[in-house]
């Protein structure tokens, strides 16, 4: 692979002053010395117009552009218990790349001993239109500008989506899944975590096990919006004049609503609303166990 503007920033071998007395108190401890490197390179985009990104470790962002090629900066990091140590596991973090029946996977490999010692960010910059998948088990996952579906997968880390036209795939395990200015289909689940969506025209589909899911809608899709969540808040911003059949249910909890119910039926025993605002047609279904919904 074509590794251009690649720069080596470790540091010299012996450091002087306040640094060496750092050293001094660091040495002899496991993985106390660091490398880095970095470097960029480009490609071409698959014929495909898809792309999947592995990341296991480290943070991984997606960018949008008006553009013909694709470009990836890459920033590795590495511990080890001398500055040898430390620049063997950086040089066997790789970044790998290739092209199968139209579609692209570009991979951040690192042997299985170093992975708990090594750390690889990447920003790649895409053509709009270029369907993207990231999937990552220890990372901050971003993406944004694109004119295409977006598949995003992250195990321990925070993923951001902004500024979207297309459905939208988004599942994290212990961390919180936001969205900003997106259009489409848009699917998202988190285990422990929240589910925060700004401005988003379309339908949605989220769920959480512990944690807050607010959702402000600036259009309303055809397929609804169905939030449920086992330990938390559930608070639906929907537009005016929206025609929708309002299905609501809290086990342990409270329903407020600041909306015109059209034929409300109200049970406080079940915690129960169910109605229509406007015209009715489009489903809303909103879910707690033990928490408050909210209805603007």
């Amino acid at each position: 692979m074509d590794k251009q503007r690649e720069e080596s920033t470790d540091g010299p071998e012996e450091a002087r002053g306040f640094g060496g007395f750092l050293r001094s108190l660091l040495h002899g401890i496991p993985w106390s010395e660091s490398a880095h490197s970095e470097y960029s390179f480009r490609i071409d985009p698959p014929e495909g117009r898809h792309m999947t990104i592995h990341n296991a470790n480290g943070k991984t962002r997606v960018v949008g552009e008006e553009r013909d090629d694709i470009e990836v900066f890459v920033e590795k990091r590495a511990r080890g218990e001398t500055p040898e140590a430390a620049n063997e596991v950086l040089d066997e973090i790789e970044l790998l790349s290739h092209e199968v029946a139209g579609h692209l996977e570009i991979e951040v490999e690192a042997p299985r001993r170093w992975k708990r010692h090594g750390s690889t960010d990447l920003v790649i910059h895409v053509p709009q239109d270029i369907e993207v998948a990231v999937v990552s088990a220890n990372g901050r996952v971003g993406i944004e500008g694109l004119r295409s579906p977006v598949h995003a997968r992250s195990s321990n880390g925070p993923i951001t989506i902004s500024d979207i036209i297309g459905d939208v795939q988004v599942f994290t395990s212990n961390a919180k899944v936001t969205c900003n200015c997106t259009s489409g289909c848009l699917k998202a689940r988190s285990s422990n975590g929240k589910i925060l969506l700004d401005q988003h025209r379309g339908s949605v589909d989220a769920s959480t096990s512990n944690g807050i899911i607010q959702v402000i809608l600036s259009e309303i899709g055809a397929e609804g919006v169905a939030l449920a969540t086992s330990n938390g808040r559930v608070i639906l911003e929907l537009p005016e004049g929206a025609d929708c059949d309002v299905d609501i249910r809290v086990e342990n909890g409270v329903i407020r609503n600041s909306l015109e119910i059209e034929q409300a039926a109200a049970d406080d025993r079940s915690g129960r609303l169910r109605g229509r605002l406007g015209q009715g047609g489009v489903p809303i279904r909103l879910r707690t166990s033990n928490g408050t919904v909210s209805l603007r």
